[in-house]
């Protein structure tokens, strides 16, 4: 029996359809690549901070891998990462920080995730004047395999040099060796620095 295009998984651009799918993929996915359902007692925790305010603020930039069933990972990202904490800060958080007023957490993970809804990070300007895009991207298991998570970070990088920029930087969690060898393999080194390990590539 042949696949239809509908059941073929593709990669495209996520739309407002997909947003209950990637606060889901990035609660599956929180604990260093692993499911973190247990660790939260408000899902939508996580993906408030690494997933759907890319996909409302840069859809230009938020690609998923999907067939008929739904999003099944993601890739977000936007091409200035100062201007994008500027824009969070006034049209972002404000609303999440309210959703989540009074939350108590139920883990220490939970309670960092909050912590950092409250008091955002900020990249070092040294970093963002070489490396100013960054990204984030989350699979859940049927689409760790294929190939997908290369095909998700090459649309990504495809988009980001179209939009001009010099590079891109990407946290990483120290649990999650097997996304170091990961990024390694696709062409990006490990810049790390203030206690934070970051991987970047330069488009120069």
């Amino acid at each position: 029996m042949t696949e239809t295009a509908d059941f073929v998984r593709h990669i495209r651009h996520a739309d407002a359809g997909d947003r209950e799918a990637l606060y889901d993929i990035c609660l599956r996915t929180a604990d260093s690549g692993k499911d973190a359902t247990a660790l939260f007692g408000e899902p939508k925790v996580p993906g408030s901070i690494w997933a759907v305010p890319y996909a409302v603020l840069e859809p230009g930039f938020a690609f998923v891998v999907a067939d008929a069933s739904g999003a099944a990972g993601y890739v977000v990202g936007t091409p200035d990462t100062a201007a994008f904490a500027a824009r969070l800060e006034r049209e972002w958080w404000p609303q999440v920080r309210r959703s989540f007023a009074g939350l108590a957490p139920r883990t220490e993970i939970e309670a960092a995730a909050l912590d950092r809804i409250a008091n955002p990070e900020h990249q070092s300007a040294d970093l963002l004047a070489e490396f100013p895009a960054h990204l984030h991207i989350n699979l859940l298991p049927p689409a760790q395999s294929g190939g997908w998570g290369r095909r998700l970070i090459e649309t990504e990088l495809e988009a980001l040099r179209q939009a001009g920029v010099r590079g891109v930087h990407l946290g990483v969690s120290p649990a999650n060796e097997r996304a170091m060898g990961f990024y390694r393999h696709l062409g990006f080194a490990d810049v790390s620095r203030d206690g934070r390990i970051t991987f970047a590539m330069s488009f120069r």
